[in-house]
């Protein structure tokens, strides 16, 4: 090959590797003559620039070959910026915005904030592609706290709109995204600092006094009470919608979806109404005492009783409900029940924790570990957390029955027990509420004194029941009152108040 032999002939392209024995020396040799090295570079690129692609690929591989590794690293520096390719400006010189858009989004919030400041077309593809705004969808598509927060601060009508010009510009969510942030943080400082709004309603129960069990959505309040009622609760006004009455005992647990409210109670009945109407449609006859919780979905429904058993029955419609099975094993009464798929998991006075199966309900095995009575529990994955008469909270893996914590902290006995993916809520017979760190809880590693992180003080007797959610929680006490503790709504002038919990009231009598 012509170019081979001229380039052979080129003294500047070849260099000596001379060994010492010990280290080698790269030598260049000087070229003779400058005149000379032009023309014969000039007659290489001649002839190279005549070859195909693939002539040239080869002649190149077969000149790096006889080169030292002083120039090998010449040669990488030179050809390591010229491989490199800035995807996301090439795709739209081609008519591909859609997969540099598709690309950056991605990204989270602190890299899509990177890639606005690496040049101008980046960031012009980050706006016409909307990504501020398609973050912020994809962040309420996926957590609770963000899709509560848009549907709460009212941003949930900018979002997911199929035609860019039916919302605001990039721009808007772009500025959107920090305020978003830091309601979020404030929301959290505000549970770990028991700063809330108090909202409360006194039940004005006739005859005894109580709420034992209640419900809530974003519309209503559902409770049941000590005095044989239900009462229904506008959650905005706090005005008494709807008084249900037909049991003849008090109303110890009940749980309504978008048909339905079922109730139990201490008349030995499970009643089914209408949520719509409050009719009666179906009063179901079985157990020999107190009815002392339920819980159904998906057409399937568990009760238990004082009178020490489990009921399981299929759920078709609320007037086509049929007993499946009978689950006998506890020595007390069985307090609180609960199901998913897979396991059905009861608690009881004997001061066990008792798992069956859903499926064939037979027996699984038996939580041991609480020195008297459990009065409450929730199951969920393979988590379960119970709450017991002997003032403690245990956290337990259902697959082993491995008892993974003990939380200790209230001074009478643990009557409910909620929890998300961040904190335990617990409420007992000593008028407390606790907020529990779930994920230190589950770190054997966490301090016993870390776990507890606020303690809620406002009801005057037991706490029977709650719920909550990323942003309040509802509770119910033998005090005959509902409190709705808000972490979301608490006005500025409490914002500042950090060394004990602040709150407002809010007092409706009906």
């Amino acid at each position: 090959m012509c170019a081979l032999s001229c380039l052979q002939s080129m003294p500047s392209v070849r260099c000596l590797q001379i060994s010492n024995g010990t280290s080698s020396v790269i030598v260049s040799r000087k070229r003779p003559s400058e005149g000379n090295y032009q023309k014969e570079k000039d007659l290489c690129i001649k002839y190279f620039d005549q070859w195909s692609e693939s002539d040239q690929v080869e002649f190149v591989e077969h000149l790096i070959s006889r080169m030292c590794h002083y120039q090998h690293g010449h040669i990488n520096s030179y050809l390591k910026p010229m491989l490199q390719r800035d995807f996301i400006t090439a795709l739209p010189e081609q008519g591909l915005d859609h997969i540099a858009e598709n690309i950056l989004s991605y990204l989270d919030a602190r890299s899509l904030c990177a890639a606005e400041l690496v040049c101008k077309e980046w960031q012009r593809v980050i706006s016409e592609g909307m990504l501020w705004k398609k973050l912020i969808e994809r962040m309420v598509r996926t957590d609770p706290l963000w899709k509560g927060l848009s549907e709460r601060r009212g941003w949930d009508q900018y979002l997911f709109k199929n035609r860019p010009t039916d919302g605001p510009p990039n721009s808007f969510y772009r500025s959107l995204y920090p305020k978003i942030i830091q309601d979020i943080e404030t929301i959290e400082s505000n549970w770990r600092c028991g700063r809330h709004n108090l909202q409360r309603i006194q039940c004005r129960s006739e005859n005894s006094k109580g709420v034992y069990c209640l419900q809530y959505d974003d519309e209503k309040i559902i409770s049941g009470l000590r005095d044989n009622s239900i009462k229904i609760w506008d959650k905005t006004s706090l005005e008494c919608l709807k008084v249900l009455t037909g049991h003849t005992g008090s109303v110890l647990c009940l749980q309504y979806d978008e048909r339905v409210i079922v109730t139990g109670s201490s008349d030995s009945t499970v009643r089914v109404w209408d949520v719509n109407t409050g009719e009666v449609l179906n009063t179901l006859i079985h157990h020999n005492e107190a009815v002392l919780h339920l819980r159904f979905s998906n057409g399937l429904m568990v009760t238990c009783s004082k009178d020490r058993s489990i009921a399981v029955w299929d759920m078709a419609s609320a007037t086509d409900i049929t007993l499946r099975r009978v689950l006998v094993g506890h020595r007390a009464a069985v307090n609180v029940v609960d199901f998913d798929d897979k396991y059905i998991v009861s608690a009881s006075g004997d001061r066990t924790i008792k798992v069956w199966s859903t499926s064939t309900c037979e027996f699984v095995r038996t939580l041991n570990g609480h020195k008297r009575g459990i009065a409450c529990l929730q199951y969920r994955d393979r988590l379960v957390v119970s709450g017991s008469s002997d003032n403690t909270i245990r956290l337990w893996d259902i697959e082993c029955g491995a008892c993974l914590r003990v939380l200790e902290g209230h001074e009478e006995l643990v009557r409910c027990i909620r929890f998300d993916n961040k904190r335990i809520v617990s409420g007992a017979y000593d008028g407390k509420i606790k907020v529990w760190d779930l994920q230190a809880a589950l770190d054997p590693r966490a301090p016993a004194s870390t776990l507890c992180l606020r303690t809620l003080v406002e009801h005057s007797g037991r706490v029977f029941r709650l719920q909550f959610d990323e942003f309040q929680i509802i509770s119910s006490s033998h005090d005959d009152t509902i409190l709705i503790w808000d972490f979301l709504n608490v006005p500025p002038s409490a914002q500042n108040e950090t060394r004990s919990p602040s709150r407002t009231y809010t007092y409706i009598s009906r």
